[in-house]
């Protein structure tokens, strides 16, 4: 099933010191050399079947799930390549960690499911001392008088799939959140058990853990070209892309969006930047410790984080900030975040601004969901991108879902076919509606 040939030129990254070192002619070689990490002109050789580009969460999972479904067998052997191993700008690590099934799309809320049952037996698939500080508050999901029916029908099929949530009226919200003012709010969805945060480090490092337990390699590199077969298919190894928000560009090295007929079709996966602020309330009656992480219909978010609160907003489209860095737009807390929640919690009318950080997102601007599944018109390339914010609590599922594509043909534990990448060829997008 697995060729062990070349498929790709890698580079190992580092600020002072960049060499390509272009692959040899002799296709049948099983290596690929890229520059030692010691950065001197030492090559090192490895061989491979299956290599995955990025090693965030998803990488890291999908390592995982190959090596965890075919033991230690060395007779598969996977790569994860990633340009920094230190993870300093990672989706992954910046991410806020929430996991829910508050969706609208039955695959989300099938994966989100797989991702909680995933969390709570974290201790007996990495032993007792995992740990990823998991907090079972839930989401509470707010609709105005024009958002209610919407909000019911989610419900109502995340009712039929096996979720455990509530459905709260305008009275019940009052009672049961005294703290929160429901004037302009018709209903509430209240998700259970199931539903809260986590410490996407921690998950990270278990996943890549585990995976090299079993005998996956994480190399520091950067993708810069495929190698391509008289055909112009792709030459060598499986490959799969998980690369976050730069997998549009690791694509389009492999013609995607820019190649005839079916390679017309590019990934259409972005970098977005995204602001998560730390802030004191010094008003009375603030949220308590137990309270659930609130999305108000607005679209401004906000929970518990220890002694303090986090909250954001997304940008409008005009609103975009430019993603060359990672600094933080504080301005955009007091003119656009901070009036939200301050409506929403009368306590936040008095609040201080601690700290915050940006992130970059992987935005598919298709549909904004994700894309998990083979490219067309390669039979050795797969996606697993494009999750626009909910790759961390999906990875565990998605993961699974690449490894049984690549190992057993097909989807077996979620049919995740609607997601694939044909939906972007024949433009059936899978949007989210009513969710943020």
């Amino acid at each position: 099933m697995f060729t062990k040939q070349l498929v790709k030129v890698v580079r190992n990254f580092s600020k002072n010191y960049h060499t390509v070192l272009k692959t040899p002619e002799n296709h049948d070689q099983n290596c690929t050399r890229i520059v030692s990490k010691n950065f001197t002109k030492a090559t090192q050789n490895f061989s491979t079947d299956v290599v995955v580009v990025g090693g965030g969460a998803m990488g890291a999972s999908v390592a995982y799930w190959l090596k965890e479904k075919t033991g230690r067998n060395k007779n598969l052997k996977v790569v994860v390549i990633e340009k920094d191993p230190t993870y300093a700008q990672c989706s992954t690590s910046l991410s806020v960690g929430g996991i829910r099934q508050q969706f609208s799309v039955p695959e989300n809320i099938q994966m989100s499911l797989f991702g909680a049952e995933f969390l709570k037996t974290i201790k007996e698939k990495f032993g007792a001392e995992a740990d990823i500080s998991y907090t079972p508050n839930g989401y509470l999901i707010l609709a105005s008088a024009s958002g209610m029916e919407q909000l019911m029908s989610n419900f109502n099929l995340q009712q039929e799939m096996g979720v455990t949530n509530q459905l709260l009226s305008k009275d019940q919200l009052k009672e049961r959140f005294p703290w929160m003012n429901v004037e302009d709010v018709e209903l509430g969805t209240l998700g259970g058990e199931k539903e809260g945060w986590f410490d996407p480090w921690g998950l990270l490092n278990l996943l890549k853990h585990g995976a090299t337990d079993k005998g996956a390699q994480f190399l520091q590199g950067e993708v810069v070209d495929f190698i391509f077969n008289k055909d112009q298919t792709l030459h060598g190894v499986v490959c799969v892309i998980t690369a976050g928000a730069e997998s549009g560009n690791v694509a389009k090295l492999a013609k995607i969006g820019t190649g005839l007929e079916d390679l017309a079709v590019a990934l259409p996966v972005e970098r977005r930047k995204r602001y998560v602020y730390r802030f004191d309330c010094r008003g009375e009656g603030p949220p308590p410790l137990n309270s659930p992480l609130v999305i108000d219909y607005t679209g401004a978010y906000f929970r518990k984080d220890g002694n303090s609160y986090i909250g954001g907003l997304s940008p409008q489209p005009e609103e975009e900030p430019n993603t060359d860095n990672l600094e933080v737009d504080f301005d955009y807390f007091d003119n656009r975040v901070w009036p939200l929640l301050a409506c929403r919690v009368p306590a936040f009318e008095s609040v201080k601004v601690k700290s915050a950080w940006g992130g970059f997102y992987e935005h598919n601007c298709f549909d904004a969901n994700g894309i998990i599944g083979p490219h067309p018109h390669y039979q050795n390339l797969y996606f697993a991108t494009g999750f626009s914010g909910h790759g961390i609590q999906q990875s565990p599922a998605a993961g699974l879902a690449i490894a049984e594509l690549i190992l057993d043909g097909r989807f077996k534990t979620i049919d995740l076919t609607r997601m694939g990448f044909d939906r972007l060829i024949t433009n059936k997008p899978l949007y989210e509606i009513g969710i943020y």
